[in-house]
């Protein structure tokens, strides 16, 4: 069997595969069903099982990436429907926004240099916190390496978004602007989605806030790359 024919059943493999997953967690809501969580482990343990190259798997499949962009881009159509929130509380949102991508930035890197990790991780941990797009978009003005960023992205987005209502939980957190703005900055794309599951509103302020963050990272990404080439001579 050649490379393309073995590219291509893999790329009908992963459609199969994540739509039978997001029937299956529509009606059993359980973190480990979600397509992001359950879809990932069958298709790294089909890859394993079956010896497949990750070059033979991305070849007919690299275009699904692509649409990580007009997906995120897809988050902007709440927002407009939605500006009266925006209107309202645009200081707050503003506030919260720079707070938490210098709180996200700064705790990954101070941890990182802690535990003595690599440079490069260190690089690539910074901007864990936004979503892949942007992270990688980023990447290259920061120092990152694309593919560490878009595995910590992955793993930020449903870390936060497995534990972040059993933080609102426990922190009393009960309106639904703070629990959007939370899941938004903390776990991006992933955040989101769990956003719209609680209500119309939440999800409306996690996408602004994912997409703002995301912004000004990227904005602040070449001034965040010099710091820490001068941090690590």
């Amino acid at each position: 069997m050649n490379n393309f024919i073995i590219s291509l059943l893999c790329f009908i493999a992963t459609l199969c595969i994540y739509f039978l997953n997001k029937r299956l967690y529509r009606r059993w809501r359980k973190l480990l069903l979600m397509p992001l969580v359950l879809t990932p482990l069958l298709l790294v343990g089909m890859l394993l099982v079956m010896h497949i190259s990750w070059q033979n798997y991305i070849s007919e499949s690299r275009w699904l990436l692509w649409l990580l962009g007009p997906a995120t881009l897809a988050f902007a159509v709440p927002v407009y429907e939605n500006q009266n929130i925006i209107r309202q509380h645009w200081l707050s949102l503003s506030v919260g926004v720079v707070t938490a991508t210098l709180v996200a930035v700064c705790s990954s890197v101070w941890l990182a240099r802690l535990l003595a990790l690599p440079e490069i991780i260190q690089r690539s941990l910074a901007i864990r916190s936004i979503t892949t797009p942007f992270a990688l978009a980023a990447a290259k003005q920061v120092g990152g390496q694309p593919d560490l960023v878009a595995l910590f992205v992955v793993l930020t987005g449903v870390f936060g978004m497995a534990v972040g209502d059993v933080l609102f939980l426990r922190l009393a957190v009960k309106q639904g602007m703070a629990k959007g703005a939370g899941f938004g900055a903390a776990s991006h794309g992933a955040g989101t989605a769990r956003a719209y599951e609680l209500g119309q509103q939440e999800g409306v302020v996690s996408s602004l806030v994912m997409m703002l963050s995301g912004v000004v990272t990227v904005l602040i990404a070449p001034l965040m790359g010099q710091l820490m080439w001068a941090a690590a001579r």
